[in-house]
């Protein structure tokens, strides 16, 4: 099937294949065209241009853009969409003075989470995810990512994963799934970590590596969490079993996570809301993508990732929403894109490339996603009328998304 897409008031983030990602002061820079033409055939992109040098077309459907623009979907590449329940006492908790530590010592918090996610069984748990996954599409998510993380048992872990994997199956997005069995030490394990740490290298990670599980690995390197010595063993196991590392560092301390992370060839490091000049440097000419999560830093009043001083220092940077029941409880990638500008101040340019394209590298997809490339997946937003791209963030309440194209498909 052809589709014809004309008068598109702008097309933004076009690039040539091969770029896998945009650093530095490059990010400044989005490539667009105004007055254009998009032509997709069946699921891919089949070409684009000015509306002036439009080629005779026969298309199957012809939809008439003007005054709308098109940007690539957005690519999401830290979530933990897949959980059971909720955690609303602890917002209100946070709201009357706890702070996230605090809420964690007492049981709360991951081990929260862990507890309804084991009360649950695997169709309800799918049932409440895929609710979520539906609500990220429609607001514009072609892309995403899904943690593991809050099973912390054998059964539990794998549960979730098999969720990952039947929404993978059943929808029209790609997901890439992560294994975050070191999201924390379970309370059976509190007085023996080491225990807990062999269980998912000799136990979960066969399992996981056996069935086709998981593209990546992934642990939350924190004081009071896992230490940057269990992080390498974790990661190192993981990479045995051909798993790629993406992990959680900086978000409350820097202890050595993201050097740890580098070594390692770390695909990602995510969080960054705590960085030091010598973990900038230390990201300096490699191939691990910085990801900042905006709506986090907004949802519990922590640091915003340093991103202007990243930014000067010559790195790449992504955005994702975090979206998990505790600290991010949102999948709405258009208002990390302007909480990233209002916050962070990131241009609007910067926020969309760190949304799309280095998005798509984080989670591996840049062949494929992140950008309007031919031959690249047709997954796209088209706008509402705006008077331009600067509205995006500008009106950061308003829903500005007319139609969302996946896989070449309008998406209701």
């Amino acid at each position: 099937m052809t589709t014809l897409i004309i008068n598109i008031k702008e097309l933004l983030q076009i690039r040539e294949i091969g770029v896998a990602k945009i650093s530095g002061a490059a990010m400044g820079i989005l490539p667009t065209i105004k007055n254009a033409y998009l032509i997709i055939k069946d699921n891919l992109i089949a070409d684009f241009g000015s509306m002036d040098i439009l080629p005779k077309t026969k298309a199957d459907q012809t939809i008439d853009a003007t005054g709308k623009i098109i940007l690539p979907s957005w690519c999401d590449s830290h979530t933990h969409i897949v959980y059971a329940g909720n955690r609303e006492q602890e917002f209100v908790d946070r709201i009357n003075g706890m702070s996230y530590e605090e809420i964690a010592n007492r049981g709360g918090g991951i081990l929260n989470s862990a507890k309804n996610l084991n009360d649950a069984t695997e169709e309800e748990i799918y049932n409440q995810s895929k609710v979520r996954l539906e609500e990220v599409m429609r607001l514009g998510t072609g892309a995403v990512e899904i943690k593991s993380g809050y099973g912390l048992t054998i059964d539990g872990e794998l549960k979730m994963l098999r969720v990952i994997k039947q929404l993978a199956q059943n929808y029209p997005i790609s997901i890439k799934a992560t294994f975050l069995g070191a999201h924390a030490i379970p309370l059976a394990y509190k007085e023996d970590r080491k225990g807990y740490i062999d269980m998912i290298i000799n136990h979960m990670l066969p399992e996981i590596s056996k069935n086709s599980l998981a593209q990546f690995i992934d642990v939350f390197c924190e004081t009071g969490y896992f230490t940057v010595e269990e992080t390498e063993e974790i990661m190192n196991a993981g990479i045995h079993f051909g798993l790629k590392p993406k992990i959680h560092v900086n978000q409350f301390n820097s202890i050595g996570g993201i050097q740890a992370g580098i070594k390692h060839n770390a695909l990602s490091v995510d969080h960054l809301e705590v960085m030091t000049p010598e973990d900038i440097e230390a990201l300096k000419n490699t191939n691990t993508m910085p990801v900042a999560l905006p709506s986090c830093s907004y949802f519990l009043s922590i640091p915003y990732t340093p991103a202007r001083a990243m930014i000067a220092a010559g790195l790449p940077l992504a955005l994702a929403t975090d979206y998990n029941p505790g600290s991010t409880p949102s999948g709405n990638m258009n208002f990390v894109v302007a909480t990233a500008c209002i916050k962070m101040k990131m241009t609007p340019e910067e926020a969309i490339n760190a949304a799309t394209i280095n998005g798509a590298y984080a989670m591996g997809i840049s062949d494929t996603h992140g950008s309007i490339t031919i031959g690249k997946k047709a997954n796209f937003i088209i706008t509402k009328p705006i008077p331009s791209y600067y509205q995006l963030p500008y009106a950061f309440g308003s829903n500005l998304i007319d139609r969302i194209f996946l896989e070449g498909k309008i998406i209701t």
